[in-house]
């Protein structure tokens, strides 16, 4: 199974509570957004553990997928890490890990595609 990870932006902490309590739909089984306090490859990793067993992922290639991002995106973490500063300690850093099949499903979705 493959696995996409991505930085999607800063959130207050009680806005992403909210949208994990309320928005998370069934139908997009396989596609989680974690959040962490602190942009650092360690916090991203400590932060997607929990995912694998709820969903019966390998744990070694969804820290993999997330370590691959943080080599390959310095640009990318660089201004998700001034933008997390900038916005002070009541915020968040927001993450997508996904099976990359439910990601896609989830855009499709998105889209209005019944496929």
């Amino acid at each position: 199974m493959k696995y996409s990870f991505d930085i999607v932006g800063v959130s207050p902490v009680l806005q992403f509570f909210n949208h994990q309590q309320i928005y998370q739909k069934p139908q997009h089984q396989g596609v989680e957004y974690i959040g962490t306090h602190k942009c650092t490859l360690d916090a991203l990793i400590e932060s997607v553990e929990p995912v694998p067993p709820k969903w019966n992922w390998d744990l070694d290639q969804v820290v993999d997928t997330v370590i691959q991002f943080w080599l390959n995106n310095s640009d990318s973490i660089g201004y998700w890490k001034s933008r997390l500063t900038d916005a002070g300690t009541d915020n968040l850093l927001v993450a997508r890990i996904a099976d990359i099949k439910a990601l896609q499903s989830e855009f499709e979705s998105l889209l209005g595609k019944n496929w």
